[in-house]
C-alpha cells in the first residue's frame, strides 16, 4: 500500500511539470483611457463562433485608475483568442449606445483591429496564445 502511494506521488510530481508547460498566460494591457473612473470590461475569446455569439471564456473588470490598465489572464490553453473590451465610465455594466446603435464609451479590440459598423472580425481581431505569457496591448478609443 505504502509503494502504491509512493509512486502516486512521484508520478504526479513528475507530471506537475509538463502539465504547467501547456498553460497559458494573457498580460493584457488597455491604453488610451482618457476618464480615470468606472471601469474597463473586457472578454475572451476562444474561436471565431463563441466570439460572434457573445460566449466568452473570461470576462473581467478592471478599475479604471488611470491612463493605462491592466489584467493577468492565466490558466489558458494555447490557442487562438480574441479579446472585446470598452470603457464603462459610467459604471452601469454595459456599454452606452446612441439611439442609432452607435457606441457613446470608448473601446477596442485585439490587435488594434478596426471597428466598421460592428465588432472587429474574428479574422482581425485573433491572435496567437503560447505556452508561458502572451503581452496584448489594447488601444481604448
Amino acid at each position: 500500500m505504502h509503494m502504491i502511494i509512493r509512486l502516486l506521488a512521484l508520478t504526479t510530481a513528475l507530471a506537475a511539470p509538463a502539465l504547467a508547460a501547456d498553460t497559458a498566460s494573457l498580460d493584457l494591457r488597455f491604453t488610451g483611457i482618457e476618464t480615470p473612473s468606472g471601469a474597463i470590461m473586457a472578454v475572451v475569446f476562444a474561436n471565431a463562433a463563441d466570439y460572434a455569439a457573445g460566449k466568452p471564456v473570461r470576462a473581467m473588470m478592471i478599475p479604471a485608475k488611470g491612463a493605462t490598465a491592466g489584467q493577468i489572464v492565466a490558466g489558458l490553453a494555447p490557442g487562438r483568442y480574441a479579446v472585446k473590451a470598452f470603457h464603462d465610465i459610467d459604471g452601469d455594466g454595459q456599454m452606452g449606445a446612441n439611439p442609432f446603435g452607435q457606441p457613446t464609451e470608448p473601446f477596442g479590440f485585439s490587435n488594434n483591429a478596426p471597428a466598421n459598423m460592428g465588432p472587429a472580425p474574428w479574422s482581425a481581431a485573433a491572435f496567437d496564445v503560447g505556452p508561458g505569457t502572451t503581452v496584448q496591448t489594447i488601444s481604448i478609443k
